[in-house]
């Protein structure tokens, strides 16, 4: 059963949610906070599974607070919650800094109350919660610029060819099965790949991942997806298994 920790800084908009996921079957709120701060603490004690955070509240704000509960919970070894954004506008820098800090997805505020709960399943069970058209209309209005190669994670250089191009497909919005399909491997493999190109870049989340991909150009707006489909597991970067070159997105630090 999913356990929900709510955070709110006005009261009365915290407790719609609070009845509501107490109410409902198969889900049950383990903590209330009424600002980033508190949010820590409870996330740190209560261990939820799920986080659904405002962002906008007096001293430390949601983004703020997701960072330091992903982060803590990366320092101890503990499983992070997913951290489900509520937000009044979809194209909200607020928002945009919210996935790159590592939150699944977000809702707006005035989503009505079954699609509330199928969402709290849905980010709970490791799934993003929009889709990536939405992040990349994001990117788009409030990344600052290219992202300068040397603040990129040093790991990078070690992801191997097809480590990246399940990181390209994931970040185009397939699910594990459509990118398995797509390369000819077993979902277990395209878990254990993206997990480990996760791992070596920081990457807490697949929304992060979208993020991420759009700001390195390894996924271009409008650019092609189209990849290999036989399997490649290591290879010097830029070359699909049969030896021919890749077409690399352009200003790409890849």
């Amino acid at each position: 059963m999913p356990t929900v920790l709510v955070v709110d800084d006005q009261l009365l908009i915290r407790a719609e949610p609070v009845s509501l996921l107490n109410a409902a079957p198969g889900l049950s709120v383990v903590g209330e906070a009424r600002d980033g701060e508190e949010a820590v603490r409870l996330a740190e004690s209560t261990a939820p599974d799920v986080v659904l955070m405002d962002l906008r509240m007096p001293g430390t704000d949601g983004i703020t607070a997701t960072e330091r509960i992903l982060r803590r919970a990366g320092d101890t070894g503990d499983t992070p919650p997913k951290i489900l954004v509520l937000t009044t506008f979809d194209l909200d820098a607020y928002v945009y800094n919210a996935l790159r800090a590592g939150a699944c997805g977000f809702l707006l505020k005035e989503t009505p109350p079954e699609r509330l709960v199928a969402a709290i399943h849905t980010v709970a069970s490791g799934d993003m919660l929009f889709a990536p058209t939405v992040t990349r209309r994001l990117i788009e209005a409030y990344r600052p610029g290219p992202t300068p190669p040397e603040t990129i994670a040093p790991d990078r250089h070690t992801v191997t060819v097809r480590e990246r191009d399940v990181l390209r497909l994931v970040a185009t919005g397939a699910t594990n099965a459509e990118v398995a399909l797509r390369l000819s491997i077993s979902e277990a493999t395209v878990k254990t790949h993206l997990n480990r190109a996760m791992a070596k870049l920081g990457l807490s989340s697949r929304a992060q991942v979208v993020v991420f991909a759009y700001e390195t150009a390894l996924v271009t707006p409008g650019g092609p997806t189209s990849l290999p489909s036989a399997p490649s597991d290591e290879g010097p970067p830029g070359r699909s298994s049969g030896g021919v070159p890749r077409a690399a997105p352009h200003s790409s630090p890849w």
